[in-house]
């Protein structure tokens, strides 16, 4: 098959924690022909949606060991399968792509369906399972966060659209910075911005559970650095082995039928104590800090289920 990977610039790519290097060489090992692009070089014309593609090989078994084809011009609905593996930040670029992958021809299957990813914005769409999240709020209003804190006490605001734990900050009244946190998230965005009463449990690490076609498949804790509240593997939180608890199962058959609907096949869900927290879609991760830790390989169970089920 040929497939075809829409990614930020591959030599970005972290090689110790990306998800997408992984994704590419289970790929290869199963004979299919693979190529990446940039959403920036997405050119809709004559009905079609073209980018500008390189194929990408391996060379060996080394995620580091690969090289990158000439560019050139491809029409997206020769792929059989596209997969969305840029990050965020979820900005009007990200929607933009997603409504031009949208175009394609259906027989192309593209994992995230973009519909979905475009509906589903990750600290959004966890809303609509209100009884297995913490209490949260999405504002703009100064007045509105201070009747939240009075309410539920110390929370967390952060971006509505950021990633990797950027921007996250513990919000206190007692704080000295209080009103210098809530002004910079006022005077410098343009969109609303979430908080959510602070779990205390975080201290004790978060979980990021995968799910591939609505099912759990893997699980691990991040345990955030001392003194730190984000427990996110880019601002260097430590990855240990979990097992899932009698919530989580709970948490992951409430969000099923959600998940299967809107075409979100390869997901990443974030659980600190009880409560959902988020619900990752755009390009989840944690595959190779999986297969570390448990010897278990996401990316070859991703491919099993596309072959066997012709997602």
């Amino acid at each position: 098959m040929n497939v075809g990977f829409q990614l930020d610039p591959i030599e970005s790519l972290n090689i110790k924690t990306d998800s997408s290097l992984p994704l590419i060489y289970e790929s290869q090992k199963r004979k299919n022909k693979n190529f990446f692009y940039l959403p920036s070089s997405l050119t809709y014309k004559n009905n079609s949606v073209f980018a500008l593609t390189r194929e990408v090989k391996f060379n060996s078994n080394n995620l580091k060991d690969f090289s990158v084809g000439r560019m050139k011009s491809t029409n997206l609905n020769k792929f059989d399968y596209i997969f969305v593996r840029q990050d965020p930040p979820y900005n009007i670029e990200y929607i933009s792509s997603m409504h031009l992958l949208e175009q394609i021809n259906s027989r192309t299957r593209i994992i995230n369906n973009p519909q979905g990813i475009r509906n589903a914005p990750e600290k959004i769409s966890m809303l609509k399972h209100n009884k297995i999240i913490p209490p949260t709020m999405i504002t703009r209003s100064k007045d509105e966060i201070n009747i939240f804190l009075s309410k539920h006490g110390t929370s967390v605001i952060k971006p509505l659209y950021g990633n990797g734990g950027e921007g996250v900050f513990l919000l206190n009244k007692n704080d000295k910075n209080f009103n210098q946190i809530i002004e910079s998230f006022i005077l410098y965005k343009k969109e609303p911005f979430i908080l959510q009463k602070f779990i205390p449990q975080v201290r004790n690490g978060d979980k990021r559970i995968i799910l591939i076609d609505g099912e759990p498949v893997a699980a691990i804790k991040r345990m955030p650095k001392n003194n730190e509240i984000r427990s996110n593997i880019h601002v260097g939180a430590n990855c240990q082995k979990t097992k899932l608890t009698k919530q989580d199962e709970n948490i992951c058959r409430a969000i099923k039928k959600f998940l299967k609907r809107e075409g979100l096949f390869f997901v990443g869900i974030d659980i600190i104590g009880k409560y959902l927290i988020e619900i990752n879609v755009t390009s989840p991760t944690c595959i190779q800090e999986i297969k570390r830790l448990y010897k278990l390989d996401v990316a070859s169970l991703i491919w099993d289920k596309i072959e066997k089920n012709k997602i």
